[in-house]
């Protein structure tokens, strides 16, 4: 026999050709459906070529009659070739198989699969080898206890790994809290878990120390979604009554439209104690992003603020002992005027109030009030029984819309610097026609009933001017509405021109 005959016959085996096509074929299924793992799926083949041309080397060693070495050598590329397709095969089965068929298994399960089958393979072919497992399983288990010794700490970390996936303690994905460190868990490797912060920091934690220490799961609860409960704290005067406070800022926060907030648990406000001279409050609410905390946080105290302000409630401080030099009345009566000046000036821009003298106006402009309202906030809800009130925006953007009875929402018109609404449930009483929602932070001047009333009373021509404003404000409305042509548009001007202007007169008993 030839010198390439024998090394071939040596290297070149029955069950070769089927081997090579089962790698080739895994190979490309991997490659296919996992594109992400395409460069280990390249190094594992490769490292199957490595053992399959290290064979071909054994039999050219076999062929110069050095049988004991190539046997050996053969004997070590095909284990190595083996461990090539163990690693191809657990790739196909935990990465392809397994998914679809809709079952979700933890990485260090595939680890473990695979690494069990490269000890079971390797024991196998030491068998073929001719060399006896028996005393090979008890050389083992020697070696075996002294490195459990020395490295038990490791094992420990490695044995945490494994309980914390295969019972689910912790998931990829969760946000844990262990100590004062919270982050979201984005790896589970055998030694530790990794947790990233939302600082952009990397937390390594020992599987051990999450064994044997307490950790907490943030936002996850049985059949619940992920959301978490958060405390906005404030402090408020005991002068005023804890269900005044209450009423203002729930109703508030319910009607809001706020990023990250839930709707259900609906967020609550609660008296939690009273020391040192004020009220403490807690708005609690479930966050359903536990990425974005902090900014959640300052939306939600910020409409907590407007809410206050708006309700003429203020924030209040622990008491202390202070000195301070009170301010000149000249220069409080100077801030006075100026903004009074300022109160007047915006008036002037409402052409509802177009007919008033100087002296009118500087007496509306003093029963003004300011009222913020935070992004989200619904000034004016469609349909609701009129609370009756004009807002006059002099800063910000706010959204006119209507609600169809599907619930299907129209918008009509954004609201900007010096437009105003609620004329006519200042004016008449009539409920909402539309509903206002703050597109911005928005700051308003309100006027109530009572402080236009005095000035009507003394002066009731000018209830008429009114009526012909109105008129015109909601023909606009009901032309958007309704899609009317001039000559309808003009008739239901006609024809409502008298009807509020009885309803104004009738409101307000003139």
């Amino acid at each position: 026999m030839s010198f390439w005959n024998t090394a071939i016959q040596f290297f070149w085996r029955e069950e070769s050709l089927p081997v090579l096509i089962i790698a080739l074929l895994l190979a490309f299924l991997l490659v296919h459906f996992l594109k992400e793992e395409r460069k280990s799926i390249i190094n594992t083949l490769g490292l199957f070529f490595a053992c399959l041309l290290g064979q071909f080397v054994s039999g050219l060693i076999h062929a110069f009659q050095f049988s004991t070495a190539a046997g050996v050598l053969h004997e070590v590329f095909i284990i190595g070739s083996g461990i090539a397709l163990i690693r191809l095969s657990g790739l196909l089965v935990f990465r392809i198989a397994l998914p679809r068929a809709r079952m979700t298994t933890p990485r260090i399960a595939e680890d473990i699969s695979v690494i069990i089958a490269y000890l079971v393979w390797g024991l196998v072919r030491l068998r073929y080898a001719g060399l006896d497992l028996g005393s090979i399983v008890a050389t083992s288990a020697m070696i075996t206890a002294v490195v459990a010794f020395a490295m038990q700490d490791t094992l420990g970390n490695i044995l945490g790994g494994l309980a914390l996936q295969l019972d689910n303690s912790i998931e990829i994905g969760d946000w844990i809290k262990v100590d004062d460190i919270s982050g979201r868990v984005v790896d589970i490797r055998w030694r530790s878990t990794l947790v990233e912060t939302r600082n952009w920091e990397t937390v390594v934690f020992p599987n051990s120390q999450l064994m044997k220490n307490k950790f907490l799961v943030l936002g996850r609860r049985t059949d619940q979604p992920v959301q978490w409960r958060r405390w906005v704290w404030f402090n408020v005067s005991l002068k005023t009554t804890p269900t005044k406070v209450v009423s203002a800022v729930e109703n508030a926060i319910w009607q809001a439209d706020i990023n990250n907030v839930a709707k259900s648990p609906a967020p609550s406000c609660v008296l939690m104690e009273m020391d040192k001279g004020c009220a403490r409050y807690a708005l609690r609410y479930w966050l359903t992003d536990l990425a974005v905390d902090d900014p959640t946080d300052a939306a939600v105290r910020w409409h907590v603020y407007t809410a206050l302000e708006r309700a003429g409630i203020k924030l209040a401080v622990e008491e202390h002992n202070v000195h301070y030099v009170k301010e000149s009345e000249k220069y409080e009566e100077a801030v006075h005027q100026r903004e009074t000046l300022q109160r007047i000036k915006t008036l002037k821009r409402v052409e509802l109030f177009a007919q008033l003298t100087e002296d009118e106006l500087r007496k509306m402009a003093e029963k003004l009030k300011y009222a913020p309202f935070a992004k989200g906030n619904v000034i004016a809800r469609q349909g609701t029984p009129a609370q009756h009130w004009l807002f006059i925006i002099i800063n910000g953007e706010a959204e006119v819309y209507i609600e169809a009875p599907n619930g299907e929402k129209r918008g009509l018109s954004v609201l900007s610097k010096g437009d105003f609404f609620g004329e006519m449930s200042l004016m008449t009483g009539s409920p909402r026609v539309a509903s206002v929602i703050a597109k911005t932070d928005v700051e308003c001047y309100r006027l109530d009933k009572e402080a236009f009333e005095e000035i009507l009373l003394a002066r009731p021509a000018i209830a008429e001017e009114v009526s012909h404003i109105l008129v015109g404000r909601r023909a606009q409305l009901d032309s958007a509405l309704q899609n009317l042509d001039a000559e309808t548009l003009h008739k239901e001007i006609h024809q409502q021109h008298s009807e509020i202007l009885a309803t104004i007169k009738r409101f307000f008993g003139l």
